[in-house]
């Protein structure tokens, strides 16, 4: 069997970590000196605490930004850490990028697509794409494909691409992937989340022999600007906050919710292993089959569960979406 037939099972390892773990725990005895992380959305929520954790570490930290001078400002006390200009949702954007990351010579230890948006109005980008999927999954899938050359210089690297518990609200809507015939954003925001895993799932497939391994991550539930779109309406029929307003679900606090994708991009635990999804600080179980029902804009919260579900971990599904991502792209790392 060759090293690129082989597959990780989605199974829990027993890392010893969890819930309440934190990026100082996960990163304990850990020396990143000498090595380069990019990790988009890198100033902002649990982003920026994943910045902030890896160059606490010793890692020299790129930051690809759409807003340059808010992650400019909210990196400037942190060592080591640099900022560039992205825009996730325009591919000349993502291109220009790259082009500059490459002409510098650096090899990419570790990417984090950790930026993304969630539960938005419709909202259409470049050729009438749907905003969370175009930004979430085809703008980083553009990215990663773009910088291949720098992932591979080293001889080695990880690329964590931060998905959600909110892939169970949908697998990926081949018959109308940008909702042409009408929207929900919840269901959007599920197949992005969706798109997320698989790409993993096929870029460890795609990349295990050069030496890159791929992992997708839920960070949990954390109080960040992620929550912008969701009105005061829907944080309480979620049970987010109560009547008054106070937040009363108990949230990770954001280095909680970082430590997961700073676990899946650092620790030794994982070392051979690849293409799974991982939540508290561990490989994630299987959940069972099946979308959870998100409909006329509105979320079941209580209806997400533990685990991955399998519509977001099938290899031929994973396949057929980075066959549909390079064709709407014209990206291929990997094209004959």
């Amino acid at each position: 069997m060759t090293n690129s037939e082989q597959h990780t099972p989605q199974h829990k390892i027993g890392s010893g970590f969890g819930a309440r773990s934190t990026t100082a725990d996960v990163l304990a005895g850990t020396d990143l000196t000498g090595k380069l992380a990019v990790v988009t959305g890198g100033y902002s929520g649990i982003g920026l605490e994943t910045t902030r954790a890896l160059a606490g570490a010793g890692a020299r930290v790129v930051v690809p930004s759409r807003r340059l001078d808010v992650a400019e400002a909210a990196v400037a006390a942190i060592p080591g850490v640099e900022v560039d200009t992205l825009d996730l949702a325009d591919l000349d954007s993502v291109r220009a990028f790259a082009d500059r990351f490459l002409a510098s010579g650096r090899s990419i230890d570790v990417l984090i697509n950790s930026a993304g948006v969630m539960a938005c109005p419709e909202t259409r980008v470049g050729p009438g794409w749907e905003s969370q999927f175009a930004t979430n999954h085809l703008g980083h899938y553009a990215l990663v494909n773009r910088l291949w050359p720098a992932l591979t210089a080293g001889g080695g690297a990880r690329v964590v691409a931060v998905s959600s518990r909110g892939h169970q609200l949908s697998a990926i809507r081949w018959d109308d992937p940008h909702f042409a015939l009408g929207y929900d954003k919840w269901q959007a925001y599920g197949q992005a989340k969706t798109g997320n895993v698989l790409f993993a799932v096929h870029l460890d497939a795609l990349g295990r022999d050069a030496g890159v391994r791929a992992f997708s991550v839920h960070p949990g539930e954390i109080h960040t600007p992620l929550v912008r779109h969701v009105s005061p309406e829907e944080r309480i029929a979620a049970g987010w906050v109560d009547e008054q307003g106070n937040w009363s679900f108990d949230f990770k606090t954001p280095e909680q919710g970082a430590a997961t994708q700073v676990w899946a991009a650092t620790s030794p635990q994982l070392a051979g292993l690849g293409g799974v999804y991982c939540e508290d600080c561990d490989i994630a179980e299987p959940a069972a089959a099946g979308a959870v029902g998100a409909a006329d804009g509105e979320l079941d919260h209580d209806a997400l569960t533990s685990g991955v579900r399998p519509h977001a971990t099938d290899r031929e599904q994973a396949a057929r979406l980075w066959a549909l991502s390079a064709e709407l792209t014209g990206v291929d790392a990997f094209a004959a």
